[in-house]
């Protein structure tokens, strides 16, 4: 099976072409605010470098966050629209479980902003929590890895054990996405939380 892999939640985009458990291609955009705009041109790129044709394509799988509100729309919208021209099925990994994939990769964190993370793992139920709690409830040694480990690495050891900033184990790559077959759900937005948007007070009426 030829899958197209995406993900758009963090501020690194990846993308993958993955026929039957080998990795075709792959890219890594980072960038904040800009990765996930660069998306199609990333896709492109992989299908040349793979000289595969979108025809050939069996299926696409997007990462469904949580993350950025903009980037998942990005992401989501992007993949829907590939599935409609091209009549594949489109289908949804949560990010966080993409992250779960790195080697020892205990509990996954991204950065929420607002103070917070998004997290799931050992025993830890998917949430928006603020670093400094969730350094309270994981147990001494927990492995974490993403960008909200990274960003608040000076709260969260030395009870947590994270990896170099630079290492792969923060990127949620979208290999990972294609894998994970067992928890493929429809392509819907895992906001966890209310957006920012539905969040600002309601503008005032002119007087």
């Amino acid at each position: 099976m030829l899958l197209l892999s995406l993900d758009t939640a963090t501020d690194t985009a990846t993308a993958c072409l993955w026929r039957d458990g080998d990795v075709l291609a792959e890219s890594a955009t980072a960038g904040r605010s800009t990765a996930a705009q660069h998306l199609l041109d990333d896709v492109d790129h992989l299908m040349r470098t793979a000289a595969v044709e979108p025809s050939q394509l069996d299926a696409i799988v997007v990462g469904t966050g949580p993350g950025t509100f903009t980037g998942l729309r990005i992401g989501l919208a992007s993949a829907r629209a590939l599935g409609f021209a091209l009549s594949v099925p489109v289908h949804g990994v949560g990010t966080l479980d993409a992250l779960l994939c790195g080697d020892s990769v205990d509990v996954a964190c991204i950065d929420a902003r607002r103070g917070e993370v998004f997290c799931k793992g050992a025993g830890i139920d998917l949430c928006a929590i603020a670093p400094a709690h969730l350094a309270e409830l994981i147990a001494p040694g927990t492995s974490l890895a993403g960008d909200g480990a990274v960003r608040y690495r000076e709260l969260l050891e030395p009870a947590a054990v994270i990896a170099p900033d630079a290492s792969p184990l923060h990127t949620p790559w979208a290999r990972h996405h294609a894998s994970l077959s067992k928890l493929w759900a429809a392509p819907e937005p895992l906001y966890v939380r209310a957006p920012d948007a539905d969040r600002s007070p309601p503008a005032r009426a002119a007087s």
